[in-house]
């Protein structure tokens, strides 16, 4: 029974993260549940609840989803996932689980300093966004960034941003969920810790939503540029 109460504080706090800038609950929720319970356990439980959280933020924010901005990367992801598993599996993921890391420090640290105006990339950005996420993540479980980073360089409104990632990562979520539950990856000991942590992430994320509604965009972007230096810290340490 502590078990599941911790995990459901962990999730209340992923949940608020996630609510707050679009992203980020498995980069506080994994290291965590990692400490209570197996992270054979706990990776299918993060995709299951990261799809409370972003169908939540979804319908919330549905007046922002954009199909033009959205597809992209959904199209673009999934030859992403069949390069990632049949290429990537020969590199050295610590190399280049270390690159990324450094590309989002040093990004992320140019934005807060610079504040360089927005980019507008055009939409064939949006597919290479998707392929990377795709492929990135299928090879080692990092894909979020380029899809994040693609976002923050155009001059969308933060509710846009924040629809957008939702969007996509339902998509994504999803379709990862029906491969861990084809394969046996989720059990019956993953369908336990989700009914009862469900409603712990879902609180969280609605705290965060609440919160996000009160910053302007350059505070939720400034916001978005520290979490992205965090994940780029994890990721380096490894």
């Amino acid at each position: 029974m502590t078990t599941y109460l911790l995990a459901g504080f962990i999730f209340l706090g992923a949940g608020f993260i996630q609510g707050l800038t679009g992203f980020g609950s498995a980069l506080v929720a994994i290291p965590l549940l990692a400490l209570i319970i197996d992270i054979k356990a706990a990776v299918p439980l993060c995709i299951l609840n990261g799809l409370i959280i972003t169908v939540y933020l979804a319908v919330q924010l549905r007046r922002y989803l954009d199909r033009r901005k959205i597809l992209p990367l959904v199209l673009g992801s999934i030859p992403g996932v069949f390069v990632g598993v049949t290429l990537l599996k020969g590199v050295d993921s610590n190399v280049i689980r270390t690159g990324i890391g450094l590309l989002l420090i040093t990004y992320s640290l140019y934005n807060l300093l610079a504040r360089p105006r927005p980019l507008n990339p055009a939409r064939i950005w949006g597919y290479i966004a998707g392929f990377l996420t795709g492929a990135i993540g299928a090879a080692f479980s990092a894909g979020g960034p380029p899809t994040i980073v693609y976002t923050t360089l155009t001059d969308w409104k933060k509710e846009e941003i924040k629809a957008t990632l939702s969007g996509f990562f339902v998509v994504n979520g999803t379709l990862t969920a029906l491969v861990h539950a084809l394969t046996g990856v989720s059990t019956l000991t993953t369908a336990g810790y989700f009914a009862a942590t469900a409603p712990f992430v879902l609180v969280g994320t609605v705290l965060g939503t609440r919160v996000t509604r009160k910053i302007d965009r350059k505070t939720y972007l400034r916001l978005i540029y520290g979490f992205l230096i965090v994940m780029g810290v994890m990721l380096v340490a490894g």
